[in-house]
């Protein structure tokens, strides 16, 4: 399954790079790192720094929408969670 995801966000990646009329060049030499890193990400590679996934993210300015999509107090449950006791830390 983390396979699969990973490369459908690399497909995605691709997509809005090709939408954005960008080289994987382009995105590399606006990430700081080699276009081999770049192929990659957009193949689904899960052996890529997590650091360069985000630089790719942001190169691409998809880096402000991946954190607000994953923000757990934009969603219903988080706020209504927010509203009981957040612990700081979860012990089992």
């Amino acid at each position: 399954m983390l396979k699969i995801t990973a490369s459908q966000w690399g497909q995605h990646f691709a997509t809005w790079r090709k939408l954005l009329d960008l080289t994987s060049q382009d995105v590399a030499e606006r990430a700081g790192i080699h276009r081999q890193t770049v192929s990659k990400i957009e193949n689904g590679d899960t052996s890529v720094r997590y650091e360069d996934f985000l630089r790719v993210a942001r190169a691409i300015g998809l880096l402000e929408k991946i954190t607000e999509a994953i923000d757990p107090m934009e969603t219903e449950f988080g706020k209504v969670r927010a509203e009981t006791a957040l612990k700081k830390r979860v012990r089992k």
